[in-house]
């Protein structure tokens, strides 16, 4: 595969096709792919001297438990029509992975399209995340005391400050650069924000994408709700509310360390009497995001848990398969001693008399995320392990639910 750094004034045409032809652009709109572009690192796999592939990764962090880690995000794997089925997609993302790893990130995370292609790089599936879909009117909050300020295009300094700025809870998610949310926002030509300020500065809000032609009914889908505590978000859930005068359905989907259903009246009710409509109310969970650990010694130093559990671990990775013999970074495969506990740490190497954990990378950051008990990655095959050291671990790694709250 032959591969280098995307270059915008060589390669701008070239990749603008490539999104062209995956459906990712309309040829009038090209403002989103600039900035999602230029947001962090770039590279492109040629077929006879042409781009043909293009994969866009951007770096930020990762809250894990009461500490912040260095994480990078795939924002974009795209091949043309005369790529497929070359190998140049996965070859060029396990590329951006080892790049991002040699430059320091210690978490990669992406959006996945279907289950199974990126499990093939060591990533492995997040927890479900719940959309749903209400009538604003049965949103159970109090009218908006006080009119919210609309928000634009050019408020996206602000609004990207506003998001970095939350507070994140365990698996919470921030990217550095400011374009990023510029090209989200860019999605839709008709996507809106509202929001509030206090002293000039904005504090929380939402920003609304139209999923229809009929901007007047609906369906809206609120791309992200911005808050920094539970007054805020009933303020914002007000304001949902409000818009209930003429749309009929908003698609949102569930904040951290929230329950939606809590905030809708007779939610049952409204799902009977919705069911097969245009504008069904209903509540989907899906996992659509997959992260994997890069830097195991930095990943387990973060984590910090009452019971001891040491261990020896057993680490298959398969991007090594991706890499060259060379690469600077190759994965994180080979064997460890974990120890988990108040103070924890994994290092190279086993050490005799402990048990033994066997797994691939993508179940082992799972287990470390708190995405799933060891007991439950056994079940589905992806991890092994004496039947003790499972259940160890199961009650020692109770963790949160890991939530990014920010796609990307």
């Amino acid at each position: 595969m032959q591969w280098r750094a995307y270059d915008p004034e060589r390669d701008r045409k070239a990749a603008q096709r490539i999104w062209y032809e995956t459906g990712w652009l309309r040829p009038d709109r090209t403002q989103g792919f600039e900035e999602v572009s230029t947001a962090g690192r770039a590279i492109v796999a040629e077929v006879e001297g042409t781009p043909e592939c293009l994969v866009l990764t951007a770096p930020g962090s990762l809250r894990y438990q009461e500490r912040e880690l260095p994480f990078c995000g795939v924002t974009g794997v795209t091949t043309s029509r005369v790529g497929r089925r070359q190998g140049l997609a996965g070859r060029l993302t396990a590329r951006a992975v080892a790049l991002d790893a040699a430059a320091g990130a210690a978490v990669e995370g992406l959006g996945m399209f279907d289950q199974g292609f990126y499990d093939r790089l060591g990533f492995g599936s997040g927890g479900y995340e719940h959309i749903l879909a209400v009538d604003p009117m049965s949103l159970d909050a109090q009218a908006a005391a006080r009119s919210p300020v609309r928000l634009g295009m050019d408020d996206w300094e602000e609004i990207h400050a506003a998001r970095r700025e939350r507070p994140r809870r365990h698996g919470g998610l921030a990217f550095d650069n400011p374009v990023l949310t510029r090209a989200q926002m860019y999605r839709s030509e008709h996507a809106f924000g509202l929001g509030f300020r206090e002293a000039g500065r904005l504090t929380h809000h939402l920003w609304c994408i139209p999923e229809s032609d009929n901007r007047n009914q609906g369906p809206f889908r609120v791309a992200w709700l911005c808050y920094r505590n539970r007054e805020e978000l009933r303020e914002l859930l007000a304001l949902l509310k409000d818009l209930g005068d003429q749309v009929l359905l908003v698609r949102l989907q569930e904040p951290p360390g929230i329950q939606l259903q809590d905030f809708i009246k007779r939610p049952f009710r409204h799902y009977a009497q919705t069911a097969a409509g245009r504008f069904e109310m209903r509540n989907e969970a899906r996992a659509f995001w997959q992260m994997r650990i890069l830097d195991l010694p930095r990943c387990a130093a973060a984590t910090s848990i009452p019971s001891k559990v040491d261990f020896n671990l057993e680490l298959s990775d398969p991007i090594e398969r991706y890499l060259d013999a060379g690469d600077a970074w190759r994965g994180v495969g080979g064997n460890w001693t974990v120890r988990f506990g108040p103070a924890s740490e994994a290092r190279r190497g086993s050490e005799p008399g402990l048990p033994m954990l066997q797994a691939d990378v993508g179940a082992f950051t799972r287990l470390w995320l708190g995405v799933l008990p060891a007991t439950g990655l056994a079940a589905a095959g992806k991890l092994s392990g004496s039947k003790e050291l499972l259940e160890r671990l199961d009650g020692a790694l109770a963790l949160p639910q890991p939530k990014p709250d920010w796609d990307f």
